[in-house]
């Protein structure tokens, strides 16, 4: 028989994927959303959708008694780096609260397992070196530091009320599933795959590359992209992991790859040319960072099935060639 889960945000990107994951091998799943930011169409049939804030205490308890619950997995969040600059405390008092809120929630109503939609962004400028769960925690934002935040949260729960929780900093989500049923849909769109995928199909103007004098190979910036499908299989392994303690997991390939690189594999798989011009650096991009994943898949045995940027471009490319407009109903 199958369990039951709770995910919160699961009409987002990688919230979505991590539902029709549990969905697949048979769990029961409800979704809780407020589609500020995800999309009613992205929840895969079979889960059950309840719209509502976590702003909305009652409403939270409300569901959470409808218990029991296996565990819950928070992927609601604001999550713009960039925005969370020019509005601080709001991303530190949204996620802060509503995090803190829930993981409470879950403790009043005997929830025992709790994975959190963590971030890279907890770690800095980066270095040379891939990163691993050993590296210290510097924020370079308020979104990072609400993550962090987050994190010690649940460390205080599992010493207080034996909350076991896993918490797991993704790199760069990205990709589509390999099935075709769900995709990326950002409003505004910041993830550099679909920018590069849509200036290449001419939905956009040609694509601003900021910097190419990085102590880079090609003097781009160089980051970790990870396939949005096996950033769901990690979440289902922690799941599991669980049952013998709290974990924290950096999740990536382990192999970066340039802005440059990026746009070369478009073109290749677009048959065309990208669009593009060099511009100013951006403040506070770090040159690289790369995820050391060793932990996950020692304890585990997590590994991407997606490892190669061309199998993760292609996913992409094929979710935004079927579906132009995403999840949204195409124009009159």
């Amino acid at each position: 028989m199958g369990r039951r889960y709770l995910v919160t945000g699961g009409a987002g990107f990688v919230g979505s994927h991590t539902v029709a994951a549990l969905l697949d091998r048979g769990d029961a799943v409800v979704v809780l959303d407020d589609l500020s930011t995800g999309h009613r169409a992205a929840v895969p049939d079979g889960a059950r959708l309840v719209v509502g804030a976590l702003e909305d205490a009652a409403g939270v308890d409300a569901l959470l008694s409808e218990g029991p619950w296996d565990a819950v997995l928070h992927f609601a969040a604001l999550s713009l780096v960039g925005e969370s600059m020019q509005a601080p405390y709001r991303y530190l008092a949204t996620n802060l609260d509503n995090g803190v809120r829930l993981i409470a929630a879950c403790v009043r109503h005997d929830v025992r397992r709790f994975v959190l939609s963590s971030t890279a962004a907890l770690f800095g400028a980066g270095s040379d070196a891939p990163i691993d769960e050993e590296a210290a925690i510097d924020p370079g934002s308020p979104y990072g530091e609400s993550k962090a935040m987050l994190e010690r949260a649940l460390l205080w729960a599992e010493r207080v009320h034996g909350l076991r929780s896993a918490s797991l900093r993704y790199f760069n989500a990205a990709g589509a599933d390999p099935a075709g049923r769900l995709g990326e849909d950002h409003a505004p769109e910041t993830h550099l795959i679909p920018l590069v995928i849509d200036a290449a199909l001419g939905r956009r103007p040609e694509l601003a590359v900021f910097g190419d004098d990085y102590p880079t190979p090609d003097g781009t910036c160089v980051r970790d992209y990870v396939h949005v499908s096996d950033l769901a299989d990690a979440h289902l392994r922690a799941l599991a992991r669980l049952d013998q303690g709290s974990v924290r997991y950096n999740l990536g390939n382990g192999r970066g790859h340039s802005v440059l690189q990026v746009i070369e594999a478009v073109g290749r798989l677009c048959g065309r040319p990208v669009p593009h011009r060099i511009a100013p650096r951006r403040a506070g991009d770090p040159p690289m960072l790369v995820a050391a994943s060793g932990r996950i898949m020692r304890e585990t045995g997590w590994q991407p099935r997606f490892a190669d940027l061309d199998g993760i471009v292609g996913t992409a490319l094929a979710w935004r060639e079927a579906h132009p407009h995403g999840y949204r109903t195409p124009p009159a």
